[in-house]
């Protein structure tokens, strides 16, 4: 048996402006290393703090792409609100605004900002952002999501 999260909604029951938040995480320097290690990048900027310093950093900078995996849409209640109609993740894009350090809280969230209806789908679009602790917008992007709209 399954139990839904939520109560599931088609394309044809969402609206723009809906907000999907993540819950805050606070970033450490265990974190940088587990997706230093699984991305493979090693750039001395993400964990070697004088390197980092020498460079005009105040700390190691978190990779972008852990930044910007924090808007996952999984983190969010979005995927259970659409249930069974998603079809696919179609595109995403984003800009890298501000230094992410550990030690850092991060607030991701989606925004629904279009709906475009296809026949027997739609497309959702969100807006991606990502807040830090002191509300300075660190991240900005965008996803595009396929649906059914049975």
């Amino acid at each position: 048996m399954h139990l839904l999260v939520v109560p599931a909604r088609t394309f044809d029951e969402l609206s723009v402006g809906e907000v999907f938040r993540a819950p805050s995480r606070t970033l450490t320097d265990a974190h940088a290393a587990a997706f230093q290690t699984v991305s493979a990048d090693n750039h001395p900027v993400h964990y070697d703090a004088e390197w980092a310093r020498r460079h005009g950093h105040s700390a190691p900078v978190v990779h972008g792409l852990q930044v910007l995996a924090f808007t996952a849409p999984g983190a969010t209640l979005f995927p259970h609100v659409i249930g069974e109609v998603f079809v696919s993740f179609l595109e995403l894009s984003c800009s890298f605004l501000g230094e992410v350090h550990s030690g850092d809280t991060l607030y991701p969230a989606l925004t629904i900002t279009a709906l475009e209806p296809e026949g027997d789908t739609g497309i959702v679009t969100t807006k991606a952002t990502v807040h830090n602790q002191r509300g300075e917008l660190v991240l900005s992007g965008q996803h595009k999501y396929l649906l059914r709209r049975g």
